[in-house]
């Protein structure tokens, strides 16, 4: 499988999810199995089905997050020469040509991706459509609302 690209802090965030996961979700949820096989009769014990389902969540998690982060290529854009080329891991601010709005988005990895918090996904139309272009360019871009024209005003390597 092909590395897949994660910002420093999105890689971060997983190896501390991964490590409560371990070492505090992990160790309660062994407690709560044996408190509840300590009840009796299993079939009937809906505590006990409960963290049995908690367990499997818990471990498909884990599973899951040392999946992403053995296939992760984590990139540090603090140490890339900012050349104002559009690259993953910048944060880009673009004006909307037609409506003068302005819109600042961090491109990220898919995981970490969040039209809230102003990330989006490398593989975003608009993240797309941005990659390779430098500050002061012109990019239109295919959107389901139709082509919207772009202009980049400012990359930052923060």
């Amino acid at each position: 499988m092909n590395k897949v690209p994660m910002t420093k802090a999105g890689a971060e965030a997983l190896e501390a999810e991964l490590e409560n996961l371990k070492k505090v979700q992990r160790p309660a949820i062994v407690e709560a199995i044996a408190t509840a096989r300590e009840h009796g009769d299993l079939k009937e014990n809906a505590e006990y089905h409960a963290a049995r389902e908690q367990q499997s969540f818990c471990e498909g998690r884990l599973q899951e997050i040392e999946g992403k982060l053995s296939f992760a290529q984590v990139i540090d854009i603090t140490t890339i020469p900012v050349t104002g080329k559009v690259i993953f891991g910048v944060t880009v601010t673009i004006l909307n040509i037609d409506t003068d709005e302005e819109v600042t988005y961090k491109i990220v990895g898919d995981d970490e991706a969040s039209v809230k918090e102003g990330k989006i996904s490398y593989s975003s139309p608009i993240a797309r459509g941005l990659i390779g272009k430098e500050e002061g360019d012109e990019v239109t871009i295919k959107t389901p609302a139709g082509e919207v024209t772009y202009e980049i005003d400012t990359v930052k390597h923060i």
